[in-house]
């Protein structure tokens, strides 16, 4: 399949997008980062892959930067390794600079925008990262009132409904669901839509009704642009 797909795809886009899938592990990366920091560690590395597998001319001074770098040498075979590698590469800004641009001139050559996908990546994180900072106060209310049940833990019922109201408080920090989080207040008659808590009404919230089926599938949109999912998210 894959020898098919290639008799249609110039020399010069097989070897980029040989390039970029051997770096979608790297690029994968991004669903760990919990800041703006962080992920551009990642983007970055991403970066010198592409640069290191299409052995670009302005490869070889950021090489040399990292392979004479003490702290590489010292981070080898640990959790900071690829940080420090980064970092190291980083250090001539003028050589690192070139890279970056021959890396985006090289992709704009196949039709490839790597800010766009980059910038896809960053934004969803970071979107998540917020919704999930913003919401966990009330997770862990909720999680400790289920684990204070008597008889033997909480009914799966109860679970499905506290995470319900977790996952509203979640698409309170999603800008794009404005509209959908209004709506859900009104059905359910929430007199204070950052605290769904208060004069909470479990007849009202009902997981069938189609106006939370629209936000359910936002927010698990939202969780899956993040590089999360919600059930990973409500056991963190």
């Amino acid at each position: 399949m894959t020898d098919t797909l290639n008799i249609h795809l110039t020399p010069d886009e097989i070897a980029f997008t040989n390039a970029f899938n051997a770096q979608r592990m790297v690029l994968a990366g991004f669903a760990k980062c919990s800041s703006k920091e962080e992920l551009h560690i990642v983007r970055d590395g991403f970066y010198l892959g592409i640069a290191s597998h299409l052995h670009l001319a302005e490869y070889e001074p950021v090489r040399e930067s990292i392979i004479t770098d003490n702290s590489v040498a010292e981070a080898v075979r640990t959790e900071n390794a690829f940080r420090k590698t980064v970092e190291a590469a980083r250090k001539s800004s003028k050589h690192w600079d070139d890279l970056v641009s021959a890396v985006k001139y090289k992709a704009t050559l196949v039709g490839s925008d790597l800010d766009d996908i980059w910038m896809t990546l960053e934004n969803g994180r970071l979107e998540w990262l917020a919704a999930a900072s913003a919401a966990h106060k009330i997770k862990v209310t909720l999680q400790g009132a289920l684990n204070n049940q008597c008889g033997g833990g909480a009914m799966e019922g109860d679970v499905s409904d506290a995470k319900m109201i977790w996952m509203y408080a979640l698409s309170l920090s999603i800008p794009s669901l404005k509209k959908e989080c209004k709506a859900w207040k009104e059905i359910v008659q929430m007199s204070d839509e950052s605290r769904p808590l208060v004069g909470y009404k479990s007849e009202l919230w009902d997981c069938r009704k189609p106006e939370w089926q629209i936000l359910d599938r936002a927010v698990q949109a939202a969780a899956e642009r993040g590089g999360s999912s919600i059930d990973q998210a409500w056991n963190l």
